[in-house]
């Protein structure tokens, strides 16, 4: 079995290393003194694709050029040479991150993040994966190695609450299943982020919140979707697809400010809408409201460009469902995740 091609999508990979980040000091092989992963059922599972995790497009080459037997044997021959880090390897860092300071918390709760590596790859690229996980410090002790099979049986089976890869499919697929999912992007430059707080900022419709008032939108113009939601501000907005993410966040964030820490609370989130906030907003903010859900910052911008307050909050993942607002994130150096739902994926540009 190979790894599925790469999808078109990963041109805003970038070249080198991440600015800002430091890995700890490389361990060759990680003893096990360290904590045990938690029940994936106690867990907020995150599922990272090996290649969004690390970056693969010339181990890619060598399999689209020359054949899935050469590219095993190259990866064999390769094996004790780390893979550069991908878009996803700030926000896994900041995962752990807080796993640490909840551990200082509360030692015997199982409620942290756990990380789940998936891979289409054949398990010879296995030894690969741990050598460069163990020489970056990270602590991701499952594998999900498909053999160039679907793995969306798997992140059921994990539990999984979240699921990030450079497949859109597969994504797509995922998101039809009901886990949260989403294609990860990175742009050539790359703002510095929070080595200590995990930040989070997601768009609201079809992304949130369903797509509802965006297909009022779509079909009928701005002026019918003020209407719209002038006469339905009362009237909650379904859920969207990532709604669950941003559920355990808060489980977690809770956790802190129940001993005392919610100003200095390690994850952050952030609602980034094009909503205006007189017009449209108050929907969205009752909806968050009686779903018990806290935000803790709120930027309702009226159609201005996302990108600029994005690059002030220096996101570990941006959230959206329409591809110009990841593309506009990415040029001013934030890591954008597109969320493949709704009605605006028939409308590949801004319209």
């Amino acid at each position: 079995s190979a790894p599925l091609s790469p999808v078109q999508c990963m041109h805003f990979l970038a070249q080198g290393s991440f600015s800002g980040l430091q890995s700890l000091p490389a361990t060759k092989h990680r003893t096990h003194s360290g904590p045990k992963p938690p029940k994936p059922e106690n867990a907020v599972t995150v599922a990272v694709s090996s290649r969004v995790l690390f970056r693969t497009e010339r181990e890619q080459q060598v399999f689209d050029e020359q054949g899935i037997e050469e590219y095993l044997r190259f990866q064999v021959e390769h094996e004790n040479e780390h893979f550069p880090t991908g878009p996803a390897f700030p926000f896994v860092k900041a995962l752990e991150a807080v796993n640490v300071r909840l551990r200082e918390l509360y030692p015997q709760s199982e409620e942290l993040f756990d990380i789940v590596l998936v891979t289409y790859n054949h398990a010879h690229v296995g030894v690969r994966l741990i050598n460069t996980i163990n020489h970056h410090n990270l602590f991701i002790e499952r594998f999900c190695m498909t053999g160039g099979t679907s793995p969306i049986g798997y992140l059921k089976a994990f539990h999984t609450n979240l699921y990030l890869s450079a497949d859109a499919d597969k994504v797509r697929e995922a998101l039809a299943e009901g886990i949260a999912a989403a294609t990860m992007f990175m742009s050539e430059k790359l703002s510095a982020v929070s080595q200590t707080q995990l930040r989070v900022a997601f768009d609201g419709d079809a992304v949130l919140f369903s797509d509802e008032s965006e297909r009022i939108f779509k079909a009928h113009g701005l002026d019918k979707f003020f209407e719209h939601e002038r006469e339905n501000e009362d009237r909650l907005l379904d859920h969207g697809p990532l709604k669950g993410f941003l559920e355990a966040l808060g489980k977690l964030q809770k956790k802190f400010y129940a001993k005392g820490h919610r100003m200095d609370c390690p994850i952050r989130t952030y609602l980034v809408t094009a909503r205006s906030a007189a017009s449209s907003g108050i929907r969205a903010l009752k909806t968050l409201r009686a779903w018990g859900l806290e935000i803790d910052e709120a930027l309702f911008l009226a159609g201005a460009p996302k990108g600029p307050m994005l690059e002030k909050i220096r996101p570990h993942i941006y959230f959206d469902d329409q591809m110009f607002h990841v593309e506009g994130a990415a040029e001013m150096g934030t890591i954008a995740a597109h969320v493949p739902y709704g009605i605006a994926q028939k409308y590949p540009r801004k319209q």
